[in-house]
């Protein structure tokens, strides 16, 4: 069937959930994210609404104008980068829109761990880790921050300095004890 005469939406590759399953939000959640997420996300759309895509719109528009476009190379790779930078657009878009600013910084200094914390934990072997709860999108073991959907950051909510909680992680059950919470802001 031809796309224009389609039904907008209706089959077409535009599955604009994430392709990861680690990005989705549960069911009637709301898409908490800190400040700094925040930023991030729209930076990253900026970029790809002022930069990228007119530059590959540039592309192409002088491959079409070389004429045959069933083996112009920078038509056809165009056109397909051009339908991947659509596609994270409209997904940044939505993600901006359902998202609720959580502005760690601005909440009291507790010993309960809410979201936006940085919390250090003590495993079983007596192994310390530093955490940051934030948003889903934001994402990144390596730099220690959890998404608040993890298991670990839904033992770890509403938890206290001085609190073991036990979680379900892929290894199995597992219990750590909170240390020390901290709301200031971390450096992104």
């Amino acid at each position: 069937m031809n796309k224009e005469f389609s039904t907008p939406g209706a089959g077409d590759d535009d599955q604009d959930e994430s392709p990861d399953p680690a990005f989705r939000l549960p069911p009637g959640t709301r898409n908490y994210i800190t400040p700094g997420g925040h930023a991030r996300i729209r930076g990253e759309l900026e970029h790809l609404l002022r930069v990228e895509r007119p530059q590959v719109v540039g592309v192409v528009q002088w491959a079409a104008s070389n004429g045959d476009r069933s083996e112009n190379a920078d038509y056809i790779y165009g056109k397909r980068r051009l339908r991947e930078i659509d596609r994270r657009i409209r997904f940044l878009t939505r993600r901006l829109d359902l998202a609720e600013i959580v502005d760690p910084a601005r909440r009291e200094n507790t010993e309960q761990v809410f979201f936006g914390a940085t919390v250090t934990i003590c495993d079983e072997q007596g192994l310390e880790n530093t955490y940051q709860i934030v948003g889903v999108d934001e994402t990144d073991s390596a730099r220690g921050h959890i998404s608040w959907v993890s298991p670990l950051a839904r033992a770890l909510l509403k938890a206290r300095e001085g609190d073991t909680v036990r979680f379900h992680s892929p290894l199995g059950w597992r219990q750590v004890e909170v240390v020390a919470v901290d709301y200031r802001r971390i450096e992104e």
